[in-house]
């Protein structure tokens, strides 16, 4: 028999197979953890660099690590070696439009369209990198292909209407907008260019209410709130409009426009020393900003700073020597300071202005010119208390591809939280870093002295490139060390912990492996049972067939139920039985685990979390809120905002 189980259980090339290296790169990879992922995919690039999927799944990897010239790289290399998949175009084609190039990502659209004709997004996608490159006319034609193949695709009709927006053909952009929300009056895109029309033609009550609308849609754009403003200001509601360019600094502190405009409203209501604040910040962004320094200067003259006032004064001067309402303001100053000698410098050069023909007399500020406004580009000191709007208004489409965001940042509703797992990175969860205690976990680390002890977690971190390293080194280590054991009782504990770590790293299948042989020959192992349960489950969520989630959940109940009854005196073996019923939508059974588990350890905010989740779910939405809301007390602050969301 220990013949058998070492035949098993060595070899250390068994773990270089392909199919299983490209199997748990693909899993670390589902469970966002993309440095791991990485490694296993540069594994088979070594070993294999003619197969075209690791390179296509680390351009995911890189894609989602924001390194977008990279996952570039790797998608063209799997275009190179396999040029029939769509979706490696597709994810060339978003990680070049995320560095703004534009027409190579049409090209790869164009390519994709080629081999599958009937996928809306490449087609919408293709659109929105015309508009993007003013290639009007191929636009419209793209648009006219979706609409006669997907008629009811609202964001065609709005994509549209706005590249007729930006050729000025307003009739054409109203005409479309308005089938566009026709069929779907809730799409905010449809809002934002409707109030944009709105804008352009100074209507700014319908301006307002359309950008409320688009904003109620769309909660996190920035330009609606910048652009409601504007509206704002010119119907005389600064409340509100102040109101928005502090809700736009709040979702982009960095915003020019927002701090630009909001120091001028500042500074039209007195509120001089914040203004000042907002144009420092402006004169940090773009230190050679002389409408900013201009706009300073008059308020350091404001509150009596007059050096400073003069400093800024005088750099605005410097570069434009004919301002002649500078120099009037900067030998003000100097008469204030006693500088009389400079004070008379700067009038005689007005003075000599006035007389020349040639340029006029400066003109007064009348009210209506203060309701002017300047592009953001245009240069003109005459214009320094304007308010400053974008050179073109766009709208912020969203590409539609499965590549488009990060995965973590995707929505998922009413989503429980992970399974209790032995880790090698202790407990933390955001608040709380207690060490989860169990008592099989104890007298393992005990008895056996591991290296690397054994922890409880539910919310691992992701493996840097060097804890990977370290991790595969030591699956490389213990390999050697069964390979060499002689007796039974030498190789078990070492194969327990082969187990563990390549479940850690993700490579779910061997985990599997290792701790089926281990317990045909120990089958009173409650940690075995406890961890081969969590690779079942995740292995089937990663494989995502229904028929087989069914049988590894089955599984996965057996083996938890075997291991409760070797050890029901722990909480977190009824906590993860309760994950299991509650993905099967068994909601009572789960609630009824997650009780078990409260029952042995009162401070299991998890438990909590998870069983409101479930008790939300089956209709008993007030026992869900007090479930939730203890879960945040205990450290889960991700409980509040699903409280808010769900439970009111």
């Amino acid at each position: 028999m220990l013949g058998f189980l070492l035949a098993i259980a060595s070899g250390t090339r068994a773990q270089y197979n392909v199919d299983r290296l490209l199997t748990s790169g693909r899993i670390a990879l589902s469970y966002d953890d993309y440095v791991l992922s990485i490694q296993y995919f540069n594994r088979i690039i070594e070993l294999k660099p003619y197969i075209y999927q690791p390179w296509q799944y680390r351009a995911v990897a890189k894609f989602y690590l924001d390194d977008f010239a990279g996952a570039e790289n790797d998608a063209t290399e799997a275009i190179r070696l396999n040029p029939f998949v769509d979706n490696i175009y597709d994810l060339r084609a978003i990680s070049r439009i995320r560095q703004q190039k534009y027409d190579l990502a049409i090209e790869d659209y164009s390519n994709a369209i080629r081999l599958n004709p009937t996928n809306q997004n490449f087609w919408f996608n293709r659109a929105i990198c015309r508009l993007n490159t003013k290639d009007y006319t191929r636009l419209h034609l793209d648009i006219d292909t979706i609409v006669g193949k997907w008629g009811k695709m609202s964001q065609a009709y709005t994509l549209n209407s706005e590249a007729y927006l930006q050729e000025k053909d307003t009739i054409k952009a109203v005409k479309w907008l308005d089938k566009g929300l026709a069929l779907d009056p809730y799409n905010a895109d449809a809002w934002t260019t409707r109030a944009y029309i709105s804008l352009a033609r100074k209507r700014w009550k319908d301006a307002d209410t359309e950008l409320g609308k688009a904003i109620h849609l769309k909660p996190k754009f920035v330009s609606n709130y910048v652009n409601r403003a504007l509206a704002r200001l010119n119907v005389n509601n600064l409340r509100g409009a102040m109101a928005d360019y502090d809700m736009a600094l709040d979702l982009d502190p960095n915003n020019f426009l927002a701090h630009y405009n909001r120091g001028l409203l500042r500074m039209q209501l007195g509120d001089d020393n914040r203004a000042i604040v907002d144009f420092d910040y402006v004169i940090k962004m773009e230190p050679q900003n002389m409408m900013a320094i201009f706009n300073r200067a008059v308020l350091h003259d404001k509150t009596g700073n007059l050096r400073a006032a003069i400093r800024d004064y005088s750099t605005v001067i410097d570069q434009f020597p004919n301002f002649w309402t500078g120099l009037n303001y900067r030998a003000n100053c100097y008469r204030r300071l006693g500088m009389t000698a400079k004070a008379e410098l700067d009038e005689f050069r007005i003075f000599k202005a006035q007389m020349n023909k040639h340029l006029g007399i400066q003109p007064r500020w009348t009210k209506s010119m203060r309701r002017e406004m300047r592009k953001r580009s245009e240069i003109d000191p005459e214009k320094y208390n304007q308010l400053v709007v974008a050179d073109e208004n766009t709208v912020e489409h969203e590409y539609k591809s499965e590549f488009r965001g990060h995965v973590q940042n995707r929505n998922v509703d009413l989503q429980i939280l992970p399974l209790f797992a032995l880790s090698y990175s202790p407990y933390a969860n955001g608040v709380n870093s207690f060490q989860m205690y169990d008592k099989a976990v104890e007298d393992f680390n005990a008895r056996l002295r591991p290296v690397q002890p054994l922890f409880i977690s539910c919310n691992s971190k992701q493996l840097t490139e060097e804890e990977s390293r370290v991790y595969f080194d030591n699956i490389d280590h213990l390999s050697a060390q069964i390979a060499a054991s002689k007796r039974l009782v030498d190789v078990l504990p070492l194969l327990f912990q082969r187990a563990v770590t390549y479940s850690v790293v993700q490579n779910l299948d061997a985990a599997l492996a290792d701790f089926d042989t281990y317990l045909q020959e120990d089958s009173t192992n409650v940690l075995a049972y406890w961890q081969r349960s969590v690779c079942q489950i995740l292995l089937s969520h990663f494989n995502g067939d229904t028929s087989q989630i069914r049988l590894k959940n089955a599984l996965t109940i057996s083996d938890l139920d075997k291991a409760i009854r070797l050890n029901p005196s722990s909480p977190y073996l009824y906590y993860n039985r309760g994950n299991v019923y509650a993905s099967q939508k068994d909601y009572e059974q789960a609630i009824d685990d997650y009780t078990r588990a409260i029952a042995l350890e009162s401070k299991l905010a998890e438990a909590y979390f998870n069983r409101g989740v479930c008790r939300i779910e089956a209709g008993r939405k007030k026992e869900g809120a007090a479930d939730l809301s203890k879960a945040g007390e205990l450290g889960i602050y991700n409980a509040y905002a699903v409280l808010k969301r769900y439970a009111k």
